[in-house]
This record gives C-alpha cells, structure tokens and sequence, in this order.
C-alpha cells in the first residue's frame, strides 16, 4: 500500500481496498468513517475527493457516494433514514400487481419525489409507530425490504383505493398479524371487503 499526502495528512488505510471490500454500495460520509476509522472529517472529506477524482468511488448527491456497480433500492434506503422499500415496487416483485412503474417505492418519515443517478424514486409518509415496527420487515443485504404482505398493507393504509391483480400468494394470517400495528379499524374493513370480493 501506498501512502498518499494531502496537505499535512497521510492517507494511511488502503481506501479502495476498504470500500471495495465492504458489503455495502452505498456511503454516507460517517459510513465512510467508520470503515477507515478516521475521525478527522476534514482529511476524510479530503480523502473522498482525492478518490472521487480518480473514479474510485462516486458523488452522485451531496453526502452521498456509491461503488460503480451500486444497488438503487439500497441508496433508496440510505437517502432518508428510517426508511424502506415496499409498496409497488416489492407488490410488483411478487406478482400481486402487474403495472410496472420503474420507480422505487419506499416508505419513510416525509412524502418526496426524486431522481439520483438515474434513480427514480418515490417516497411515502407513514406514522412513526409504523415506520419503525419491524413486523413483515426483512433486511436483505443492505436494503430493508417489506413482504409482500407488509406491502399491501402498506398500500391500502396510505390509498384506500389501492387494487391488486392476483391475491393467490398473500398469507392472510401473516396479513392479518401484520395488520395490528397499523392499529387503524378502516384498514381492517378494507382487508374484510378485500379478501370478500376476491
């Protein structure tokens, strides 16, 4: 390894090999701190720029630095914190709709709108008792993901109006377990005239 100066400080942990060897894509500047356990953050940020330069790693928003090969869902995950994927995009994934968006759908603590890198992604606000409650959430890599059952539900608490193409492969215990954080009596006769009709 090569020791590398900036100014008055010497890079001292190979920071490619750092970055490239973690198993996430995408880094915050703490992340990134971490991983090098360097606490000084003006020869980090230093650092970071020295390698961006060099196209080690990529800037693509303020805070925000990625692998070349970088996951989408997982930047969904990381541009706000709490957050995670659900709503279309995991209904798609599972067959329960059939319209594609080429969106990433997620659920956080504000309703927002972006495109990063290419990334079109759309968040949902949720209340915090439900945002925060692990219930039907999994952590897949590095991205929180809900199941397909946590994603209907999510769906309907935010649009009563919420339709599904195909309901064959939702477990209705598992829905209905699920169903108790939202903690809200017009989500429960939703699911009744749901599961009803189909």
């Amino acid at each position: 390894m090569i020791n590398i100066t900036i100014g008055s400080h010497t890079m001292g942990k190979d920071f490619k090999l750092e970055i490239y060897k973690s198993p996430r894509t995408v880094f915050r500047l703490r992340d990134i701190a971490i991983l090098l356990g360097d606490s000084d953050f003006d020869n980090l940020k230093a650092k970071i720029n020295y390698y961006v330069l060099r196209g080690v790693i990529r800037n693509i928003r303020k805070g925000i630095y990625v692998k070349d090969s970088y996951s989408a869902e997982e930047l969904a995950c990381r541009l706000y914190v709490p957050s995670y994927v659900s709503l279309d995009t995991v209904l798609l994934r599972h067959g329960v709709i059939f319209q594609y968006t080429g969106e990433i759908t997620a659920i956080s603590y504000l309703s927002r709108r972006l495109t990063v890198d290419g990334n079109g992604i759309t968040y949902r606000k949720i209340k915090n008792r439900v945002l925060v409650n692990p219930e039907g959430l999994e952590r897949v890599g590095n991205v929180n993901i809900a199941s397909k059952e946590r994603a209907l539900l999510d769906s309907l608490y935010l649009n009563k109006e919420s339709y599904f193409d195909n309901l064959n492969g939702i477990d209705r215990v598992k829905l209905e377990q699920i169903s108790r954080i939202y903690n809200c009596k017009a989500l429960t006769g939703l699911l009744k005239r749901l599961f009803d009709d189909a």
